[in-house]
């Protein structure tokens, strides 16, 4: 008898080339039956709180608000190792003008928000839009500062973008590890032996993607809003490489670094320890 999941991630390259080997049922899905639910990753941090899919994708950031619910898979993440969200403006400016600043962000859960929130330590003005109008709403003139996600990080210069910071580069040079962007998780009133079947079909799909590369990206193309192909590979490599196989001690650390930082400065409820599923 199969058990169902509903596996929730977002509608972008890295996700669709990290899930490509089970979404064609490629991989040994041990008597599970997964069903995709595509949503952006703020809709996802929302309906976290709600317990409402038992597996997500969420924001490293929102998991400080569904403890109660989820545990971290130890694969699935994405990890900016010395790169990451950036902040950016219209023309040339300085770190310190940062906060003077209307700033554009995309979403108060996501990890970007929460990483400017400590970058920062201190009060700013900001507006939500979607993340990818972001950069549109700044060539409009409507602010001049901007936090970017995603593939604006490659293409922001190509649209007369100036950065101000990278706050996958900084968090990298002020701990040493890779800044926890989204990982994956799992529902804790699941019975254990149905977290370790997911958290290992799951890891198989990764695997097989890494492993069939070329055709996993061709699958991912379709979901890569308009970008070139080698522009997709190199977001995909970004954020699907050994650190989503296994983010290890070193992935663990950072996350618990994140979210220790964020409670001690009030950015997040005080909820106590990250506990992972392996």
């Amino acid at each position: 008898m199969s058990f169902p999941i509903k596996l929730g991630h977002s509608p972008d390259s890295d996700d669709a080339f990290m899930f490509y080997g089970l979404a064609k049922h490629l991989v040994d899905e041990e008597g599970l039956e997964f069903t995709h639910i595509l949503k952006d990753i703020q809709t996802l941090n929302e309906w976290a709180k709600e317990g409402r899919l038992e597996c997500t994708a969420i924001s490293a950031h929102a998991y400080a608000y569904v403890k109660d619910k989820y545990a971290i898979l130890t694969h699935g993440a994405s990890m900016g190792d010395g790169y990451g969200p950036m902040v950016i403006s219209s023309h040339p400016m300085t770190a310190m003008d940062i906060p003077s600043n209307k700033i554009l962000i995309p979403g108060e859960l996501t990890t970007a928000f929460l990483a400017l929130s400590l970058y920062l330590d201190q009060p700013f003005e900001y507006t939500v839009m979607p993340f990818d109008q972001i950069i549109p709403a700044i060539k409009r003139g409507e602010a001049e500062v901007g936090l970017i996600i995603h593939e604006g990080q490659l293409t922001h210069s190509a649209d007369g973008m100036h950065m101000i910071v990278d706050l996958g580069h900084w968090w990298k040079l002020d701990t040493g590890l890779p800044l926890p962007l989204g990982v994956n998780t799992i529902r804790k009133d699941l019975p254990s032996d149905i977290q370790l079947k997911a958290s290992r079909v799951l890891k198989a799909s990764i695997l097989y993607s890494l492993e069939h590369r070329a055709q996993a990206l061709e699958y991912a193309m379709q979901f890569a809003r308009d970008m070139k192909t080698e522009t997709a590979d190199t977001f995909v490599g970004m954020y699907v490489n050994h650190w989503t196989v296994d983010m290890g001690e070193e992935g663990k650390r950072s996350i618990r670094l994140l979210m220790d930082r964020s409670q001690s400065r009030d950015l997040v409820p005080l909820f106590g320890d990250v506990e992972f599923v392996d």
